[in-house]
């Protein structure tokens, strides 16, 4: 599976996801669409290179796992050329990183695959620890940070940790290995006001229109390629 196919999966199961939970409404020629957003609402976008909670060391190596994840290519820029870092550091700094909406209290026991991942650690605390891990084992094995690696020990110890063959001490590499898959799509593929998916690369990418106040013209071209330029609630907001 190649990059684009990658992302395209993933938009298409989170595009199911939230549908199957949206409440009906129903939207005629006569209903006022609100095309512009109040710019006080939205989260300051981070330039590049700014951090609000990792530090630039622990950005450095994030930098270097996300480039592996989502390399450049013929298709497109890499993770941290699209912003991913900054994407990541303002989550961290935010609620995700908080973990504000997730019950935390205990007690806390593997449960089902159906159950999700229960963790004591705020997806905050756990890159911390996550990223600490990492380096004491990279220092260990081989010496180097894991961003002073070659790309292919690099690739081969994230395959350790996603098939969970690597034991670190504070957290579970393969765990910690999900996060960052994850994190590092959404940065890859989130509206550009949240710091990732700078100039629209991911969405022009997997031909995406954007943050769009009315779809209605296009409703009827089925499986028809729009080949609209993104919009993003930047340009909404300006």
């Amino acid at each position: 599976m190649n990059r684009r196919d990658a992302l395209i999966s993933l938009v298409q199961l989170t595009a199911l996801g939230v549908a199957s939970t949206a409440g009906a409404s129903v939207i005629n020629s006569q209903t006022q669409m609100r095309v512009g957003t109040n710019p006080d609402s939205l989260t300051k976008v981070p330039r590049k290179g700014e951090l609000t909670y990792l530090t630039p060391q622990e950005a450095k190596e994030v930098a270097a796992v996300f480039d592996r994840l989502i390399p450049e290519d013929e298709l497109g820029v890499s993770a941290s050329h699209a912003g991913c870092v900054e994407f990541l550091d303002m989550q961290l700094a935010g609620d995700f990183g908080k973990a504000a909406s997730v019950y935390r209290l205990g007690p806390i026991k593997p449960g089902t695959p159906q159950q999700g991942p229960q963790f004591k650690q705020t997806p905050a605390e756990r890159y911390r620890s996550g990223l600490k891990d990492l380096a004491s084992y990279c220092q260990s094995t081989s010496g180097k940070a894991f961003s002073a690696m070659d790309g292919d020990a690099q690739d081969a110890l994230l395959h350790a940790m996603e098939d969970g063959k690597l034991n670190f001490p504070s957290t579970s590499a393969a765990d910690f290995f999900t996060l960052l898959l994850q994190n590092v799509r959404e940065g890859y593929l989130a509206d550009p006001i949240y710091g990732g998916n700078r100039d629209m690369v991911g969405w022009k990418l997997i031909g995406f229109p954007g943050a769009r106040y009315d779809y209605r013209p296009y409703i009827h071209k089925k499986g028809v390629a729009l080949n609209l330029e993104p919009v993003s609630l930047i340009d909404n907001a300006s």
